[in-house]
């Protein structure tokens, strides 16, 4: 489901930040050198899967978005994604359902900025039905 949840946000982001051209690369694994800003960095923190009811699960799963800068007007582009951010990342659309986003908050650490949000559901595990037996033998012998 987190996959699931990442390719959302991705699509979300590429929709708002890239409609009219490929300025924004959007990346979904660690990179080791050949950073091109401006760039985005998608992953999930501190995953969590609560036992509810019964066989409902509630699964919160805390996002982090990176926004690495292209401007040596740092403060104020990071200012305006963010603003784009809380707009394109309210409701995203995972596995055909709408999901809200919920609790973001961000922060600039070093000219970076760090966009936390959370995308939490509810999971129901359905278990695979179990093979039935074909036919029973029943011998009771009643003594009476």
């Amino acid at each position: 489901m987190i996959n699931h949840i990442v390719d959302a946000v991705s699509i979300a982001i590429d929709s708002e930040f890239n409609e009219t051209a490929d300025t924004y690369t959007i990346y979904t694994e660690s990179l080791e050198q050949g950073l091109k800003e401006p760039c985005f960095f998608i992953f999930c923190i501190n995953p969590t899967n609560d036992l509810f009811l019964n066989k409902r699960y509630f699964r919160s799963n805390q996002f982090c978005i990176q926004y690495f800068p292209s401007t040596h007007e740092r403060k104020a582009e990071i200012n305006a994604v963010i603003e784009r951010l809380y707009n394109c990342l309210d409701v995203v659309t995972v596995n055909g359902d709408l999901t809200r986003g919920m609790k973001m908050t961000s922060e600039m650490v070093d000219g970076v900025l760090n966009f936390f949000v959370n995308y939490d559901m509810f999971i129901y595990k359905v278990e695979a039905p179990q093979d039935m037996m074909d036919s029973v033998n029943v011998n009771s012998d009643a003594k009476g």
